[in-house]
């Protein structure tokens, strides 16, 4: 895989592929060095259209990817039908050729596929979209039963860097009392394992196949972007597709 891309470990089905960019390969400018497929953070649009050009064709994606207009919310577009730009957070696709994606900076991208490769999705799952219950509203567009479908975390801010506030201890933690294991007191706030969260939800849900998980784009300041980090900073694509 290209500039240190990567590739999910996980027991999908031949026909699924998928990937999450890093940083690396793109021609954006400091500080969205230098593979920014956004087109929102202030990034000029000529450094975009040439990195999601680069993306497609290092991938040799057999279509352009559905870019969202993501808003951390729970809204579910069909790939198949849905225009580019269209407001949503999550994309699933049942057909071959169409790419789902979504882009994160911190906020936790998730892929899900079917155990018998009829289907895919990417969503867009930080702790607002997760509240809002985006991984239950993917696994009901997908359209198959929750223990046939193998998940896969990808990259997001880690435990240790992920401060929130009371609101966002209790929005989990009402909803579903086991989320308090996913938090741990600091100095008046919490930190959040985001990780966690979905796994609980997924979980929940009925998924069993659950991959993934332990990076921290926080961190890990050379491969990924990181939000809570930088402020102005691009965004990683995480992508999936039936071939």
């Amino acid at each position: 895989m290209p500039f240190d891309w990567l590739v999910p470990e996980w027991p999908a089905p031949e026909r699924v592929r998928a990937c999450v960019t890093t940083r690396q390969g793109g021609v954006s400018l400091p500080p969205y060095d230098a593979m920014n497929v956004a087109d929102h953070v202030g990034d000029t649009p000529a450094a975009v259209a040439k990195n999601r050009a680069f993306l497609q064709a290092m991938l040799k994606l057999p279509s352009s990817p559905l870019w969202l207009r993501q808003v951390h919310g729970r809204t579910v577009a069909d790939a198949n039908t849905a225009s580019p730009g269209c407001e949503a957070d999550a994309s699933v696709s049942h057909e071959p050729g169409r790419v789902c994606a979504v882009m994160s900076a911190d906020c936790l991208p998730l892929l899900l596929c079917s155990r018998d490769g009829s289907c895919v999705a990417a969503v867009h799952a930080g702790w607002r979209g997760l509240a809002a219950g985006v991984v239950e509203a993917a696994l009901n567009r997908m359209r198959v039963p929750a223990c046939e479908v193998v998940a896969w975390l990808g990259p997001a801010i880690g435990r240790d860097r992920f401060e929130v506030g009371d609101e966002v201890y209790r929005c989990f933690v009402t909803a579903q009392h086991q989320a308090e294991s996913a938090f741990s007191p600091s100095g008046g706030r919490w930190l959040a394992d985001i990780y966690m969260l979905a796994r609980q939800r997924l979980q929940r849900c009925g998924v069993k196949h659950v991959f993934g998980g332990g990076y921290c784009t926080y961190q890990d300041e050379a491969r990924f972007f990181s939000y809570r980090r930088d402020g102005r900073t691009g965004r990683m694509a995480s992508l999936i597709w039936l071939v």
